[in-house]
């Protein structure tokens, strides 16, 4: 699809540089990518929760304990 945008020069030119990528166009591919995924992620996270996971929970001390 082709689209004109208008985008802020130093952001694209930093993403760009992040990205290690020569043209704009792979710079907004990549993000648009990422943001999708990380929607995705968030949405499963909503779903699922933390899995009934504890913060600090280490598995290996409770394998000691058995």
């Amino acid at each position: 699809m082709r689209t004109n945008i208008v985008l802020d020069d130093r952001l694209v030119r930093e993403a760009m540089k992040l990205a290690g990528v020569k043209t704009k166009r792979e710079a907004v591919d990549i993000a648009l990518r990422k943001f999708v995924q990380s929607g995705k992620q968030k949405k499963l996270l909503d779903l699922f929760g933390d899995g009934g996971i504890r913060k600090g929970y280490d598995y290996k001390q409770e394998r000691s304990a058995s």
